[in-house]
Parts: C-alpha cells; sequence; structure tokens
C-alpha cells in the first residue's frame, strides 16, 4: 500500500521561501516516478516539478525553473519541493503524486497522490 504524506505549506510574502515534504513508501521499488502537482482554484492541476527513475528524466515547469527544486532523500524516504522567490501566482494547493511509470507530460495519470497542502503567497 503506497502512502503519501505532505507538510510544509504556509502563507508566506512574495519573494519569501517555502520547502514542501512529502514522505512516500515507493522507494522499495527500483523503479518509479515522483512528483509535485498544484492546482489554483479555478484552473487545472498542473505538473510543478517531478523525476522519474526509469530514464533518469527531471521535469521542471517553465513557469517555476530558477526558483524551485525537487530533490530526494532516499534514506528518509522523502521528496521535497524548495521553492524560492515566491510569487502570488504561485498560491495554489500542491499535492505529491508518484506512480511506477511516468508520472508527467502528455497522458501521465499519476496513481498515487497525498492529502495536499496549501500554499499562499501575498
Amino acid at each position: 500500500h503506497v502512502q503519501l504524506v505532505e507538510s510544509g505549506g504556509g502563507s508566506v510574502q512574495a519573494g519569501g521561501s517555502l520547502r514542501l515534504s512529502c514522505e512516500i513508501s515507493l522507494y522499495i521499488y527500483s523503479s518509479y516516478c515522483m512528483g509535485w502537482f498544484r492546482q489554483a482554484p479555478g484552473k487545472e492541476r498542473e505538473a510543478v516539478a517531478a523525476h522519474y527513475t526509469g530514464t533518469a528524466t527531471t521535469y521542471v515547469a517553465d513557469s517555476v525553473k530558477g526558483r524551485f527544486a525537487i530533490s530526494e532523500d532516499n534514506a528518509k524516504n522523502v521528496l521535497y519541493l524548495e521553492m524560492n522567490t515566491l510569487k502570488p501566482e504561485d498560491t495554489a494547493m500542491y499535492y505529491c503524486a508518484a506512480d511506477l511509470n511516468r508520472c508527467f507530460g502528455a497522458g501521465a495519470r499519476p496513481k498515487y497522490w497525498g492529502q495536499g497542502t496549501q500554499v499562499t503567497v501575498s
């Protein structure tokens, strides 16, 4: 049974930083994909950053390149999203997601999702 638990969201002023964490139980598999997605009110969910070990591919959305970074702590089974220089348009519910197959890009539908953590930038 795969579980994902996010934490680290909150309210911050524009220009500030936050780090999101996702505790995940998928690391026992040799190939997996994990990532961060977000959904703002009235907008579609979008991939923010993700990493697929099957092809050693990392995806970062153009809107956050140079500001956000995805990383993993395999020893702790935790996925991070470091968010810097936050903008009001980054305000959204952020979700951690995972799959044994590619979890980002056209047609991708991650199978496992966390409950979400709210990020508000003012």
